[in-house]
């Protein structure tokens, strides 16, 4: 991967710029922010020696569309899907819509290319079922009864309520016992309210009275095992063991079980824009795609069940 010091300082200190213009302005996470500099910072490090090691913003301001055709060739030499390379030619517009504004240029070249077309990936849900054996095995798995309750309360909160691991690990203590209301922050800083099932608060409390560490309201509500936030890579890992053993697949991941809780709810009658409220989703397109995972498993029941099918 291209590092910072792979492009001309000029380079570095625009991108810089931008980076903390989408921190400021959209509230970006840190996650986002690493993302946008990866893929600009990719581009950029290919742009300065296809250009003959050009270091100046001039340079930028001239490339056209041959060079623009050039980089993504080379991206999908390099084995890169279609999916990345669309993900990061968006945030190469993106930085260049900025620049082109500060320094009053047109970068028409660099907006107008096109993405390569993908199919998307439909969301992979767990069954009910297997979500349930999920959640009662990572809570036996666990060598201390506590933890066991941390894991299963984590995953009892993200399958329950929808969250990303990043917003249930986001939780504090004061934020326990659970309230039937949760507020929420997600991504880009906006808020929804999320209601809290009362397995969630059960297992959550649960937790609370196991674990080992003071209750400090400004601190994580799921702790690791020194007591510091937990990690999501640590949720991860526990799901790992566990679909190992009920045989599940490997795309039962925490983000799973947060499809699990829309595609259920969809399939038990929901309201499409009432589960985009829930998920905290922008773009109500994000939320059609589990109208699609729903008409798949109709027509698995429809192609199974027809006696003509």
């Amino acid at each position: 991967m291209a590092g910072i010091g792979s492009i001309s300082p000029a380079w570095a200190d625009a991108l810089a710029g931008w980076l903390a213009d989408r921190k400021a302005l959209n509230n970006a996470s840190d996650n986002t922010i690493s993302a946008y500099q990866r893929d600009v910072l990719g581009f950029l490090a290919f742009m300065g020696g296809h250009l003959g090691g050009a270091s100046g913003l001039g340079a930028l301001s001239r490339i056209g569309v041959a060079d623009m055709r050039a980089w993504m060739a080379s991206e999908r030499g390099r084995g890169v899907s279609p999916r990345s390379l669309a993900r990061a030619l968006s945030a190469v517009k993106g930085f260049f819509r900025w620049l082109a504004r500060r320094e009053g240029f047109d970068a028409t070249a660099v907006l107008c290319a096109r993405a390569p077309k993908f199919q998307p990936g439909l969301p992979r849900p767990l069954a009910a079922q297997a979500a349930r054996d999920m959640i009662r095995t990572v809570g036996e798995q666990a060598r201390e009864d506590w933890i066991g309750a941390r894991d299963a309360a984590i995953l009892t909160v993200l399958y329950g309520c929808g969250l990303r691991i990043s917003e249930a690990l986001g939780l504090t203590r004061a934020q326990a016992p659970l309230p039937e209301m949760l507020r929420i922050r997600g991504k880009g800083g906006k808020e929804r309210m999320v209601p809290v099932i009362p397995a969630a608060r059960t297992a959550v409390d649960r937790y609370v009275a196991l674990c080992p560490f003071p209750d400090e309201p400004a601190s994580p509500l799921f702790r690791g095992v020194r007591g510091g936030a937990l990690g999501a890579r640590v949720v991860a890992r526990v799901m790992e063991q566990a679909r190992m053993q009920l045989g599940l697949p490997a795309t039962a991941t925490p983000h799973a079980l947060r499809h699990s809780f829309a595609t259920h709810i969809l399939s038990a009658g929901g309201d499409l824009r009432a589960i985009q409220e829930l998920l905290g989703h922008a773009s109500l397109s994000s939320t059609q795609a589990y109208t699609a995972v729903d008409t798949a498993h109709l027509l698995e029941i429809y192609r199974k069940a027809h006696p003509r099918a």
